[in-house]
């Protein structure tokens, strides 16, 4: 009886716990409310429980409801701070520091929008030093997945200050975008950011929300048996455990040691990829190794080393130490290195590199070396590189894949936007796109199906949502050719079709070698000009030029533009690049070109009776130089769609 009465105490008590006043993780110390509208505020509590909100000198009632949940509306404030808020029923009180009142911004889409400004810290470097911005906040959303259902709140995050090293994991380009806006305002600048890495739009769309397009509906119903996606990952790796492992000769003959004696290794030259240098059909695990001389001023303190990128994976020794590894090719590798590590002298450096599939090696122009402090060293050259394995790939039709949740429709929404929709913000900036690119025309109906899918979630049908075109990547080409990244950023400019929306072009900021270019700040600042013009209603030019119309005449193609500005120009003063036209048989040809007002005219010889032109119509344009008087560059386009 004892026993039992314990028991029944404990399952009370842990029931009164779990149902006590609590408020979501968004409504917390140092949050940022949005100004000149009404402000929901919320939480849980048991059934029937009076709640009250003491906010500016005012109490605020409610009475949470049979489920719990309680929610009451706060009238409209100015921008200022900051304040205190209490929300408290009978038993308990919560009291919330540091508010402001000001613009609150949610920031969404994959990679590119992740990417925190210490991932950038050598270009950055200056701007992470000398960042005091205690109004600029960001709450980051931890990164979740639920197939089931949109949920209310998430387990952890917090407001954090763009103060000194606070400012490290912000978003680069949202840092940039509310810096602009903060410092032209002067009123507080919050950043809800919720990013995931290599995630498709539809992920990002509720359930509600999602067009009739590739069975994605059904595939929705389809993942709520979560128990299947158990199972199919259960197989996965089962599957993966039974494919014979290569072994690597280097990791079993300890390649890595400063007493291994090389024998029969070859030269190689870094940066570069294996099969440009004399290696054929060789996905597998490659040793790189390298004597480094490494001055006396270095010694004992503080090192990092730059190996650009590589492709796929790496390991890097230093002296037979191991100093970082990176998993996938995307991320810049910058490895600390412990003032231990490195001596006076010849150091050993050895980079064990896996690569599963085309180039294998390291990505040219990026830095490659070693410094500290006033010393620099440099890594590239002749290194020496030997084959640990070999990996034979063959198609097996019994094959398990995984179900990557964060890749299924709705995940991302459920998990981590659902939980922010009451809270007021002014407007949404969205980064994304290079997940979808291998279906670019899907797109032009995904963006707005996300763009209608949020306002109605947020209640507001005019939202101000602003998004960024994909930058160039990948080889340049220097014939006009096809391009599913070009359709893409076609089916983002389709878009702007919807009311108050905005987009950023951002074609001249990319890097071929790499799809997380370093400028950041030039594309926030470009996206905070979208926001003057949009959501804030400014006189300015937000955006470069973009095709009206076209109409041919005789032998000519006449083009006519938008968005000019104080007028048409090259932003080198050379003929526009990146311009082909051709004829009814769409075999394209580079063109010439003359400005004359807000229009092009676009010929070719050889070509007398033209149909269409292009122009930047390629994974990465060589030269995409048209841009208006204000700097702003003009969107890719094509008048054969």
């Amino acid at each position: 009886m004892k026993k039992y009465f314990l028991l029944i105490t404990f399952c009370v008590f842990a029931f009164t716990l779990h149902a006590q006043l609590r408020l979501p993780k968004l409504v917390s110390d140092g949050m940022i409310l949005q100004r000149q509208t009404a402000l929901k505020i919320w939480g849980w509590d048991n059934e029937g429980s009076k709640i009250q909100v003491k906010f500016q000198n005012k109490t605020y009632k409610t009475i949470a409801s049979k489920s719990g949940r309680w929610q009451l509306t706060l009238p409209a404030f100015e921008a200022g701070g900051p304040y205190q808020m209490e929300v408290s029923d009978p038993k308990n009180k919560i009291t919330i520091n540091d508010i402001l009142i000001g613009d609150v911004w949610f920031c969404s889409g994959q990679s590119n929008m992740v990417h925190q400004l210490n991932i950038h810290d050598v270009t950055y470097a200056r701007e992470i030093a000398e960042a005091n911005f205690p109004q600029i906040r960001q709450f980051w959303v931890p990164t979740l997945t639920n197939l089931v259902s949109a949920q209310e709140d998430i387990p952890a995050g917090q407001w954090k200050k763009a103060v000194g090293e606070e400012v490290r994991p912000f978003s680069a380009v949202a840092y940039f975008f509310a810096k602009q806006l903060h410092q032209k305002y002067q009123i507080p600048i919050g950043i809800i950011n919720a990013s995931v890495g290599g995630t498709p739009i539809e992920a990002w769309i509720s359930e509600e929300g999602l067009p009739e397009i590739s069975n994605m509906k059904e595939l929705v119903n389809k993942n709520k048996d979560t128990a299947r996606i158990n199972e199919v990952n259960r197989k996965s790796q089962e599957y993966s455990r039974s494919l014979p492992q290569p072994s690597d000769e280097g990791m079993t003959g300890k390649w890595y040691e400063t007493n291994y004696i090389p024998k029969n290794w070859k030269n190689i030259n870094v940066p570069g990829y294996w099969e440009d240098q004399g290696i054929r059909n060789l996905d597998g695990i490659v040793w790189y190794r390298k004597e480094i001389e490494i001055p006396t001023s270095m010694i004992g303190k503080n090192a990092k080393v730059f190996l650009g990128r590589i492709v796929d994976a790496d390991e890097l020794y230093i002296n037979g130490k191991k100093v970082g590894s990176t998993g996938y090719m995307y991320p810049q590798r910058r490895y600390a290195v412990a003032p231990e590590i490195l001596k006076a002298g010849k150091n050993i450096f050895v980079v064990r590199v896996t690569n599963n599939g085309g180039k294998g090696g390291f990505v040219p122009d990026k830095p490659y070396c070693i410094f500290s402090e006033k010393d620099t060293v440099d890594l590239k050259g002749t290194w020496q590189y030997k084959v640990g394995a070999v990996f034979q790939r063959q198609f097996n039709p019994n094959a398990v894949f995984p179900i990557s949740a964060q890749n299924q429709p709705t995940a991302l929404y459920n998990a981590m936007v659902a939980h922010a929709i009451p809270y007021a913000i002014k407007g949404i900036c969205w980064y994304q796109g290079e997940s979808n690119a291998g279906k670019p025309t899907e797109y032009a109906q995904l963006l707005p199906a996300l763009i209608k899918d949020w306002r109605q979630k947020w209640n507001n049908t005019t939202l101000p949502f602003l998004y960024i075109q994909l930058p160039g990547y990948m080889d340049y080409d220097y014939l006009p050719s096809e391009s599913s990244w070009a359709v893409l950023r076609e089916s983002q400019a389709k878009a702007l079709s919807v009311p108050n929306t905005a987009m950023t072009v951002a074609i001249d900021l990319g890097e071929w070698n790499d799809i997380h270019p370093d400028n950041k700040k030039d594309v926030g600042e470009r996206l905070a000009l979208t926001a003057l013009k949009l959501a804030y209603h400014e006189n300015v030019v937000h955006s470069g030029p973009s095709l009206l119309s076209s109409e041919i005449k005789d032998n000519q193609i006449i083009l006519t533009f938008e968005n000019i500005g104080n007028g048409l120009k090259t932003k080198d003063g050379e003929p526009i690049g990146d311009l082909a036209i051709a004829g009814t048989d769409k075999k394209f040809v580079w063109a010439k070109s003359k400005i004359e007002g807000n229009k092009v005219i676009v010929w070719a010889d050889g070509i007398s009776n033209p149909k269409f032109v292009r122009y930047a119509w390629a994974d990465n344009p060589v030269n995409p130089n048209l841009i208006n008087a204000e700097g702003l560059p003009a969107s890719p386009f094509r008048t054969d769609n």
